[in-house]
């Protein structure tokens, strides 16, 4: 098939890779002039495990390209994923202005190719009954009311790791694809035909809210972990006892991944969807008490670990060096970080900072991801060392944030850990 994708961020640009792996050809559509030249010289907008490789497959195959056209892009195209960002409005909902601009630029291109059809499968979060609500009018209002009869609606909601993505896309948890009428899409079965996981076949709604579930269910998961380790370490008890044996009950406690005691939640998911369901909640007036304390909670857990590294320090003045700044290793995505959090208290607090993170480079810094880290670190180029500048010094303390630590010999240092170690 011939691909559009539209938002070549982290979830766009990876499928779009993922996809040409399989013989389709991807066209990636972004309103970035400066992000559409990097891929057509081959430098990918930003770090993950894998991805480098992949994008030079496909442009040497030539089954990859990327334009700021929307019509050039939907000429001959079979399916348009949408897959442009929905971040946290002021009151906490998602911002859904970009999906709605690029419906209108698909449902406008449409309207001068009369005799094209399309499958158009939407991948970002967003609120249950934007489809119906949001999208379809939109389409209604361009090209009439039998806009259905020229347009396939989709909603296919992506469960990618950053750091992961790469395996996660071709080894899913499961396949959720909603239509009008909960029946299956042969375009989307024809995607996913080589990729062996649960499918799904819904409805809009229902396919719409799985995100938000999922994201809200590990968001619990981390910051209840995280209590119940305050609350041990408060009484002396092993924190790390107390996880082995709750999680030693696989009937009913599950997963061990998101409950261990650890670092705080962050990245580009998991607050923005607990803010969205939590305005949604009080919208449908469900109070959702839990949902309601998760951020506070997480908050909170941000402050913990900075009064903790705060007693292992001088009161002013400490020499201080941060491994991993990214919420993840091997990521560069610095969005709602809890380490970037924690290093602007440390700065806040008269510590002397640096930072060790060999997959961040601020000039390759784009969009939210630019504008959170320097309204959080505005002297973050200063604060970046290398690997022998950071093995080299003797340091008050070393805050370990993430397996980035493997990397650096740290003999001798007096070390904080932040993280969940297995």
């Amino acid at each position: 098939m011939k691909i559009a994708i539209f938002g070549m961020g982290y979830v766009g640009f990876t499928a779009a890779c993922c996809i040409t792996s399989e013989g389709h050809t991807v066209v990636g559509v972004d309103v970035s002039e400066t992000k559409i030249a990097e891929i057509g010289r081959g430098i990918a907008p930003f770090q993950e495990p894998g991805l480098q490789e992949l994008m030079q497959k496909a442009l040497d195959a030539k089954l990859l390209s990327a334009t700021q056209s929307v019509p050039d892009a939907l000429i001959g195209t079979d399916l348009a994923i949408v897959c442009v960002g929905t971040p946290s409005g002021t009151n906490g909902a998602h911002d859904m202005r970009y999906i709605a601009d690029v419906t209108r630029q698909i449902g406008k291109a449409m309207a001068e190719m009369p005799e094209a059809r399309l499958t158009v499968s939407y991948r970002s979060t967003m609120r249950p009954g934007t489809c119906e609500r949001l999208i379809s009018p939109i389409f209604r209002s361009l090209l009439g009311a039998d806009w259905h009869t020229r347009i396939s609606l989709v909603y296919n909601p992506e469960f990618l790791r950053e750091a992961t993505a790469i395996h996660d896309y071709f080894n899913p948890p499961k396949i959720v694809i909603g239509t009008s009428d909960g029946q299956p899409s042969k375009v989307m079965d024809a995607l996913h035909e080589n990729i062996k996981a649960p499918v799904f076949y819904t409805c809009f709604e229902e396919a719409e809210i799985t995100k938000f579930v999922d994201n809200s269910w590990h968001a619990v998961k981390v910051a209840f972990a995280n209590e119940i380790g305050r609350i041990c370490e408060r009484l002396g008890i092993s924190a790390a006892k107390v996880h082995e044996i709750f999680v030693s009950d696989t009937k009913l406690n599950i997963s061990p991944y998101y409950t261990r005691p650890g670092g705080a939640f962050g990245g580009s998911c998991l607050p923005k969807d607990v803010r969205a369901l939590t305005f949604i909640a009080h919208d449908v007036n469900a109070q959702t008490h839990l949902l309601d304390s998760l951020l506070r909670s997480n908050e909170a857990h941000k402050n913990h670990q900075f009064e903790a590294a705060q007693k292992l320090l001088p009161q002013t003045g400490g020499r201080v060096l941060m491994v991993g700044l990214a919420f993840k290793a091997g990521t560069d995505d610095l969005r709602e970080s809890p380490n970037v959090d924690l290093a602007r208290k440390l700065l806040e607090a008269g510590h002397k900072l640096f930072v060790f993170d060999p997959n961040l480079e601020p000039a390759r810094l784009r969009g939210q991801n630019l504008g959170y880290v320097y309204s959080a670190l505005p002297t973050i180029d200063e604060l970046l060392v290398d690997k022998p500048h950071a093995e080299a010094e003797q340091w008050d303390l070393v805050v370990v944030n993430n397996t980035t630590s493997n990397l650096l010999n740290l003999v001798g240092q007096k070390i904080y850990i932040t993280y969940s170690i297995s």
